[in-house]
């Protein structure tokens, strides 16, 4: 892991440090590459491999489908069997743990609760002379959810994308799921059914989102589709956009923590590993006032990493993308913070809540010792789908408006258009466009009968 002191470098290089690598300029591992050219004969980059793929889903349907779910998956799917069955569901309930089901129902009542709280309304406000203005928020028919189940099973993802979309009204919920050995694991299911999908597929990767984006035989078109994936599931969202909406283009997981020499050091370095546990390529930064709390908490990583279930993907991120930044004050740590955008910034100083006002870019907020972040990943409420790779800039965390459309609502009395048609029958021939003076010119009151 890296350390530096921000006042021995530029600002430009503290910029570069803290400035994620876009997601499509991912370097393949050798595994993938190999893959490629085993399914392709030919060692083709992500976004050629992506484009193979969603072209032949939405030429071929079902056949593609079939086709890459047997190569990628090694799942031999007749199209009627990509649909979970009520038999499965039940060999889920039987296998499951009823304590985890519990926390799991927990999480999901928690994640229920902060989501109704974000429904906006429809609203119409009276103006002079007859006229009403306002905005319908309608939701959308059907939404497609796509849940990662390649390195790990993630029934919180299930929680976070189906339940937003519940609450706003969406009338049908599809999930995609990569199968592992033919199935789905059974809290990843579980999950599906409290939180409201109508249908789960056991189809993953890029020829999953095609499906969704396009429609099948048996798979329905959906309006948006939402959730995290790896590069070829990236890659295929930014490839189908526009026949349907997506939520965002996520990368890697990413954590930074401002800290001050507060900061349980021990502490700092279990939530930098929260997050470095997820993939090779996530990022995990801290910055800090304190070079004693920096020194510590690259120690007590080391300790905290020997025996990890997941050590080697961890050790690797920490190696490549760790960072310690030692800022000159913690107001400067603040503007590093923001330069970096993070999904999940963490404020563990000694009044965090002085600090919230500074956050400009950051796609949840942790604030003080007993906030870390699995906190919010699998129980606060607050949705863990976030923006990332520096997208905070412009993304907003999934939410219950991630699934409703505003509609424009417009009735004006003919008085009410008489007095405003000169300034619009200007602006209209201003821009050349007399059809649109015309309009407005016939509603006067000489050309009413």
């Amino acid at each position: 892991m890296k350390i530096v002191k921000a006042n021995e470098l530029g600002e430009a290089q503290i910029r570069s440090l803290l400035t994620k690598v876009p997601f499509d300029q991912v370097e393949l591992t050798p595994q993938i590459r190999e893959a490629n050219r085993r399914l392709f004969g030919a060692e083709l980059t992500a976004a050629e491999v992506v484009d193979r793929i969603v072209k032949d889903v939405r030429c071929h349907g079902d056949a593609a489908v079939v086709k890459y779910t047997k190569l990628i998956d090694k799942a031999d799917f007749a199209p009627p069997d990509f649909l979970v069955s009520e038999a499965e569901f039940l060999e889920a309930e039987a296998s499951a743990d009823e304590e985890v089901l519990s926390s799991l129902k927990k999480a999901a009542d928690n994640v229920r609760r902060y989501h109704e709280e974000q429904k906006a309304n429809s609203w119409l406000t009276y103006r002079d002379q007859g006229s009403i203005l306002g905005q319908a928020l309608i939701p959308l028919d059907c939404a497609g959810i796509y849940v990662p189940g390649g390195t790990a099973a993630y029934p919180s993802s299930v929680i976070m994308n189906a339940i937003p979309a519940a609450v706003a009204g969406v009338r049908e919920i599809i999930m995609m799921v990569p199968p592992k050995n033919g199935k789905i694991n059974p809290y990843v299911l579980l999950a599906a059914k409290i939180a409201g999908v109508s249908k789960i597929y056991k189809i993953g990767g890029a020829q999953a989102i095609a499906a969704m984006a396009y429609g099948t035989e048996t798979i329905p078109r959906v309006d948006k589709i939402t959730g995290p994936g790896n590069i070829f599931v990236t890659l295929a969202k930014k490839a189908v956009y526009g026949h349907c909406d997506i939520d965002m283009l996520a990368g890697p997981s990413e954590i930074l923590i401002v800290a001050d020499e507060t900061a349980n050091a021990a502490y700092t370095a279990a939530d930098m590993l929260s997050q470095a546990e997820h993939d090779t390529l996530a990022s995990s930064i801290l910055i800090t006032t304190s070079e004693a709390l920096a020194q510590q908490v690259a120690s007590l990583m080391e300790e905290q990493l020997t025996g990890l279930p997941r050590e080697d993907i961890a050790r690797a991120s920490i190696e490549n993308n760790g960072l310690v930044v030692i800022a000159e004050d913690i107001m400067k740590a603040m503007e590093y913070a923001n330069i970096s955008a993070p999904e999940h910034m963490e404020l563990l100083v000694r009044n965090p809540f002085e600090l919230l006002p500074y956050v400009r870019h950051a796609g949840a907020v942790f604030l003080g010792a007993y906030s870390p972040e699995p906190l919010g990943d699998y129980f606060a409420g607050p949705n863990h789908v976030l923006p990332t790779g520096g997208t905070a800039r412009f993304y907003s965390v999934l939410n219950v408006e991630t699934f409703m459309k505003r509609t424009s609502i417009i009735s004006y009395s003919q008085s009410a258009l008489q007095n405003v048609q000169a300034d619009i029958i200007r602006l209209a021939e201003a821009e050349g466009l007399q059809a649109h003076a015309n309009a407005v010119r016939l509603r006067s009151k000489e050309g009413m009968v």
